[in-house]
């Protein structure tokens, strides 16, 4: 089963910055996109970013220019830099792996993190 947990959530100002990070387990044969939604109050979960296996960004329109994803494939991780960060930021980021746990898998699967609180202050 593959585990997903990230870090970095916090209370940060406007304008500030926050790093998130998001790291799957060792049980994990292939990782396919890497990624990063968020769910503000009341609100659908919505993609901020994402990556691909081959280094692919695609962004938000509302994050564009601000935030930057990464992904470090020896180590199972995803980052999202988050600078400039504005008060409707704010919301819980969920983390988001396409991946297989082994290889006698077909397909890739979905698996989420549990979420981390960002909030920012104006």
């Amino acid at each position: 089963q593959v585990q997903v947990e990230e870090s970095g959530g916090g209370l940060v100002q406007a304008g500030g910055s926050l790093r998130l990070s998001c790291a799957a387990s060792e049980s994990i044969f292939s990782i396919n996109a890497m990624g990063w939604f968020r769910q503000a109050p009341g609100k659908q979960r919505d993609l901020v970013a994402i990556i691909s296996s081959g280094g692919s960004t695609n962004y938000a329109d509302s994050v564009k220019g601000r935030f930057t994803i990464s992904r470090d494939n020896a180590k199972n991780t995803v980052y999202v830099q988050m600078n400039s960060l504005k008060p409707e930021d704010t919301g819980v980021y969920y983390c988001y792996f396409n991946a297989k746990s082994s290889s006698w898998e077909v397909r890739y699967r979905d698996y989420w993190g549990q979420g981390t609180q960002v909030t920012v202050s104006s």
